[in-house]
């Protein structure tokens, strides 16, 4: 009977394995299908004639490109700079935007005095700034990275407010009843519940301030990936401004899936 038991067991971890190798590969085919649609799209209306290489080149144009200026080195040194500006305006956001959010969403007075304020301020788009950037810090960096701050605050801000103000009240009322000491109180008990919210903010707000590093970079820049795409488009290498659309693209996806396994690790009770 044990020898029995343990080949239903043997049969049944099998299974198990199998159903669920099944199951990634099932994922990984729905996660890379639309991808791999556009990509033979592409190529058969390349090969068919259709496309115009100066409006649209082909994929191993596009592929050349990328490896040339892979190898030249100025795509690395140009993302690297993007990339710099962009924490640094992000890092920026973030602190403000907890440490603000966290006030306001704790106060029902300060939720009124700014209220009104972030709701006119929250819609403006960064690229609508860069006058008052180019007044206020010149055409240096802090203007850029100004602007990139822009491009993630509200964002997280806002969220922070909300995770804050729809934490879970029974607990609240627990800690509050137990006599908690105030920062223990909103370190253990608040924080914590208002983490998935403030993860979301960041993670939106990264993408922000990634989006804005074009705009940022049309502040009279000399460097970066945003000055890359302006300065092709110029002279009319498509490819070199796709390239730079896409490695802006994958950069940022490579910066949300770090943020996001960070947030696993962090708030793993919402991934339970």
């Amino acid at each position: 009977m044990a020898v029995v038991g343990s080949f239903k067991t043997g049969d049944a971890e099998r299974d198990s394995n199998k159903s669920s190798n099944l199951a990634r590969a099932g994922y990984c085919a729905e996660y890379f299908s639309l991808l791999l649609i556009v990509i033979v799209l592409w190529s058969a209306l390349d090969r068919s004639g259709r496309l115009n290489p100066v409006i649209m080149p082909s994929l191993s144009k596009i592929w050349q490109t990328f490896l040339d200026l892979l190898t030249k080195g100025s795509l690395l040194k140009n993302a690297w700079i993007s990339i710099a500006r962009v924490l640094k305006g992000f890092l920026v956001a973030s602190a403000l935007g907890i440490v603000l959010g966290i006030l306001i969403g704790l106060s029902r007075h300060l939720m009124r005095i700014t209220k009104l304020f972030i709701q006119i301020i929250k819609p403006i788009p960064p690229i609508a700034w860069i006058p008052l950037v180019i007044l206020w810090f010149g055409i240096g960096e802090s203007g850029k990275v100004y602007l990139i701050f822009l491009g993630g605050f509200f964002t997280i801000l806002v969220n922070v407010i909300d995770g804050i103000r729809q934490a879970d009240k029974k607990l609240e009322e627990v800690s509050l009843v137990n006599e908690t000491p105030v920062l223990k109180h909103i370190f253990m008990v608040i924080i914590p519940g208002a983490a998935p919210n403030i993860f979301t903010g960041l993670r939106t707000g990264l993408t922000g301030c990634w989006m804005t590093v074009v705009a940022a970079e049309l502040v009279s820049s000399t460097t970066g990936l945003g000055y890359l795409i302006m300065n092709a488009r110029q002279y009319g290498k498509t490819d070199v401004v796709i390239v730079g659309m896409l490695t802006i693209g994958l950069v940022g996806k490579i910066m949300d899936s770090v943020l996001k396994a960070v947030e696993k690790n962090v708030v793993r009770w919402s991934y339970a």
